[in-house]
């Protein structure tokens, strides 16, 4: 199910929470959006889901307009639209199976048809043998695996998962999110990951949209993204994410220096394992500091980051950023405050 937005608007008193925003969201992907708070991503996502309808633009599903439907369509709509929450939204009312029955039950599905598919379901998350099992009893990873399913339910063509990891430790969410990339082959479901965590984007998704105060300032590739950012904002993304915090972490970097080098430098692919610097060293006589370093897995590429100063005489310095740019190293100049 192909997704396209055309210059969406929608705004609270004097907030533009979204601003004219246009994408185009392929079919049988994970597609990102990320941005800060207050970004507009959460009303974006219940725009495109029909939630909302917007103040100005179109929504359209494979070519179809969804955002003008009269309500008996927009609720046939919606009940093809899966949604994954941060808190699981489950009632802890009812068990795990009755959890996941519950959009079956509200749709008429006859009883064994229900059973049926929630036992299907359960084995599709991993949790078999606990569809009786209390919600209460249940891990934060086991009640998102829950909320999974249930989302599933009645085999929605798009799904949306809203910060669906945000509430999970680290090793839970790499679980959550092999989970969803599984499920994503397995059914050619369009999943959009809304979210304000870049690790999330890297490890799950094959496009992104960057979001600023209700517009785009970035989208492509996840690839292209972390290895030519453009916007300040993904820059400030990237740099959180390869961060220092954990250093015996395989996705973090390790630091040399407390001090901000003068230049980031962004290796793609081949050119992370080969020896750049020594060989720009060496022809135009300048010398590299490196004070920060890391290479991290950004779907089938390696996309390495160095925080460095390039030491030696003005024309040299030029030089050597000009052989860099040349050998296929983003250089970015890091502003002074």
């Amino acid at each position: 199910m192909q997704i396209n937005l055309k210059d969406l608007k929608r705004t609270y008193g004097d907030l533009h929470a979204v601003d004219g925003i246009s994408l185009s969201i392929p079919s049988n992907t994970i597609y990102g959006i990320i941005g800060k708070s207050g970004a507009g991503k959460s009303t974006l996502v219940r725009l495109i889901s029909l939630l909302e309808r917007p103040d100005a633009g179109e929504v359209f599903f494979d070519d179809i307009r969804v955002d003008d439907l009269k309500k008996d369509a927009l609720i046939e709509r919606r009940r093809r639209i899966g949604m994954i929450f941060q808190n699981f939204n489950l009632f802890s009312s009812r068990n795990a199976e009755q959890n996941i029955a519950y959009p079956l039950e509200i749709t008429g599905t006859p009883k064994g048809e229900i059973d049926q598919r929630v036992q299907t379901l359960l084995a599709l998350v991993g949790l078999e043998g606990r569809g009786k099992a209390p919600i209460s009893t249940l891990s934060g990873g086991q009640k998102q695996r829950v909320a999974i399913a249930r989302a599933l339910a009645c085999n929605p063509d798009i799904l949306f998962c809203d910060e669906a990891t945000s509430a999970l430790d680290p090793q839970t969410t790499h679980s959550i999110l092999a989970l969803l990339k599984d499920i994503q082959r397995k059914m050619s479901l369009t999943v959009v990951m809304i979210t304000h965590q870049m690790e999330v984007v890297r490890d799950a998704c094959d496009q992104v949209a960057v979001l600023n105060d209700g517009v785009v300032v970035e989208q492509g590739l996840v690839a292209d993204i972390f290895a030519n950012p453009s916007s300040e904002v993904t820059k400030e993304f990237l740099t959180h994410l390869v961060g220092v915090d954990d250093a015996s972490a395989s996705d973090q970097m390790v630091q040399w220096s407390k001090n901000s080098g003068a230049y980031t430098l962004r290796f793609r692919g081949g050119t992370t394992d080969q020896p750049i610097l020594s060989k720009i060293s060496r022809q135009v006589g300048v010398d590299f500091n490196i004070r920060a370093g890391g290479v991290q897995k950004v779907g089938d590429v390696h996309i390495g980051t160095m925080i460095v100063d390039i030491n030696g005489e003005a024309e040299a310095q030029k030089k050597a950023i000009e052989a860099l740019n040349q050998m296929g190293v983003v250089v970015e100049e890091e502003q002074s405050i």
